[in-house]
C-alpha cells in the first residue's frame, strides 16, 4: 500500500481516514479540495487541476482523498489501492450537517481563505449547500463506484469497501498494524 485513493460521499470519512493512514505509515496525504478550491470557491480550471494533481502525485508514496471526475483517471488510475467508503446517506448527511455547523460557527478556514456560510448551509441549492449536495448525490457516487468495481475500471488495484463506521474503523486500524 503505496498510491492510496479514497473515494466516497461528502461526509464519509475520506479526509480523516486519508491523514490516519498519511500519520501512521508515512505517506504524504493530499487533499483534493484544498487543490481545486481557489479564493472564493473559485475552482481551478481543469487542465491546470489536472497539471497540479499530476504533480502532487508524482511522489512514490501517498494518500489522495476526493471526488473529482477531472483527475479520477490519474489518481484512481496510479492508485495501487482504493478504498471506497460507501456507509449510508443518512449517516454522511448528518455528518456534513455536523461538520459544516461546526464551522460556520467557528469561522474555521478551509482552503485558500475560504469558510463556509450560513446563507450556503441554508440554501436549497446543491450547488451552494454541501448538505443539499450530500443527499441528493449520494446515489450517484454510490453507483458510480460500485460500477467501478464491477466494470474492471479498479482490477489494477486492491480495492477496499467499507459500508459501515465499524467497518472503516476495523479496517484502519489492521492497514495501521500490519
Amino acid at each position: 500500500m503505496q498510491r492510496v485513493a479514497i473515494v466516497g460521499s461528502p461526509g464519509s470519512g475520506k479526509s480523516t481516514l486519508a491523514r490516519t493512514l498519511a500519520n501512521r505509515i508515512g505517506l504524504e496525504h493530499i487533499e483534493l479540495d484544498s487543490i481545486n478550491h481557489q479564493p472564493d470557491w473559485t475552482p481551478l480550471p481543469t487542465p491546470e487541476f489536472r497539471r497540479r494533481v499530476t504533480d502532487a502525485i508524482a511522489a512514490d508514496r501517498w494518500v489522495v482523498d476526493g471526488n473529482y471526475r477531472p483527475v479520477a483517471d490519474i489518481v484512481q488510475g496510479s492508485a495501487d489501492t482504493i478504498i471506497f467508503l460507501d456507509l449510508p446517506r443518512r449517516l454522511v448527511t448528518a455528518r456534513v450537517v455536523r461538520r459544516s455547523v461546526r464551522r460556520v460557527v467557528t469561522r474555521q478556514e478551509l482552503w485558500n481563505g475560504n469558510r463556509e456560510t450560513w446563507r450556503n448551509l441554508l440554501s436549497r441549492d446543491p450547488e451552494r449547500s454541501v448538505v443539499v449536495w450530500t443527499w441528493r448525490y449520494h446515489p450517484k457516487y454510490r453507483a458510480m463506484y460500485r460500477a467501478s468495481m464491477a466494470d474492471g475500471s479498479w482490477a489494477h488495484a486492491e480495492v477496499i469497501h467499507l459500508t459501515s463506521r465499524r467497518d472503516v474503523t476495523m479496517v484502519s486500524d489492521t492497514i495501521v498494524t500490519s
